[in-house]
């Protein structure tokens, strides 16, 4: 009966990022850089707080679009840190950013509908399309900075176009979209009427001030905007599988339909805990992800390895290409020949890097990029 299944999960393979994850556990003193997930535990708080609402009795069902008390606070949150103005309404908490990105993309593609993605990307984005029987259409932007460029996204629209992604800052590289990348979506979605749906999971893990530009802030793209967040990255809550969008609120009423037929609603005592993590202050992994950044940089420049500087995330996409093999060859050589293990590029549609997570303990940081230095002077010898 496999035969008889949806054709549109042919499109749908194995995460590469997990399997090079699985490669690497499996092969003994192998150390991982390969999964983006804190080394930290979740904040005491939070956790009391979960605990605190289990002992209350908070196990019930929740409003499908999430509890009150949570949007509310996700709605004061918004307006107080990047002056948004999303009521309560216009808020959807979901099952973590993947079920915000499902059900924003699911809710805008019709089959054939092509979606507009910068890459490198996280390759979760294609994934999604091709469930929603769209097409993926990449953005090159490796040889423009990891900027894009205007004229290179208006070439790329169509009739079919519904709409343009952006990650920032980036997942792989951890780079930030600047003011022109931004104004090129803005104009282009404009333009053509496109929706724009921006992935905001490491905006609250940005470095330095003003690195960051918000798109959010052009009030002409409230009606086409959906805003994807998560409590996964910054709050060090990866298995609480919390996250939430907001759109205006004639979208974000279609679109919590089509969540009420996936997900009843996200458990009422994690939408506690939540709550409790808005208010929790979590500079402290900031931070360190940046003392990391600073390190590993260096490391990387002394083993002749460049990479562009990362805005924030805990990502660095080193370049390879002067070895000339695919960046899979070198990722599974280096797992078996040094003992350490990244992601290939092709994972995230950019063939010539590798993506180093950053997100683990220094001394396992360190370790890791001189094992990656033995490794690339072996083939440089």
């Amino acid at each position: 009966m496999i035969d008889r299944l949806s054709r549109s999960l042919e499109g749908i393979k194995p995460s590469p990022i997990r399997s090079f994850g699985a490669l690497a556990r499996s092969t003994p003193g192998c150390i991982s850089l390969t999964i983006g997930q804190p080394d930290f535990d979740t904040p005491e708080v939070i956790k009391q707080a979960a605990k605190d609402a289990l002992d209350a009795g908070l196990t019930s069902y929740a409003e499908n679009n999430g509890t009150l008390e949570l949007r509310e606070a996700i709605s004061d949150y918004e307006k107080r840190h990047r002056g948004l103005d999303y009521t309560p309404e216009e808020v959807l908490v979901t099952i973590g950013a993947s079920g915000a990105l499902y059900t924003a993309l699911k809710g805008m593609l019709d089959p054939g509908d092509e979606l507009i993605v910068p890459t490198p990307a996280f390759n979760l984005y294609e994934t999604i399309v091709s469930s929603c029987c769209g097409k993926f259409i990449p953005l090159d932007i490796s040889s423009t900075g990891f900027q894009i460029d205007p004229e290179r996204l208006e070439a790329l629209v169509t009739p079919r176009t519904k709409g343009i992604l952006i990650n920032t800052p980036n997942n792989p590289t951890g780079c930030s979209l600047d003011r022109r990348s931004i104004e090129a979506v803005r104009d282009t979605a404009l333009r053509h009427d496109l929706f724009v749906v921006t992935d905001d999971v490491y905006r609250e893990l940005v470095y330095e001030e003003g690195s960051y530009f918000d798109i959010a802030l052009f009030r002409e793209l409230r009606d086409r905007l959906i805003v994807v967040q998560s409590f996964s990255k910054p709050y060090a809550m990866t298995g609480w599988r919390v996250g939430y969008l907001l759109a205006d609120r004639p979208v974000l009423e279609r679109l919590s339909q089509l969540a009420q037929c996936t997900v009843s609603c996200v458990s009422t005592f994690s939408q506690a805990a939540c709550v409790k993590a808005l208010s929790t202050d979590t500079s402290y992994m900031v931070e360190s992800y940046h003392r990391r950044r600073d390190m590993a940089l260096a490391m990387l420049e002394e083993i002749g390895l460049k990479a562009p500087r990362p805005d924030g995330a805990f990502y660095l996409f080193p370049n390879i290409s002067e070895f000339g093999m695919s960046s899979e060859e070198f990722c599974r050589r280096m797992i078996t020949e040094a003992g350490v293990a990244a992601v290939p590029g092709s994972c995230f549609g950019t063939e010539g890097y590798i993506r180093i997570c950053y997100c683990v303990s220094e001394r396992e940081l360190r370790e890791g990029i001189r094992r990656i230095g033995r490794f690339v002077s072996s083939l440089r010898g």
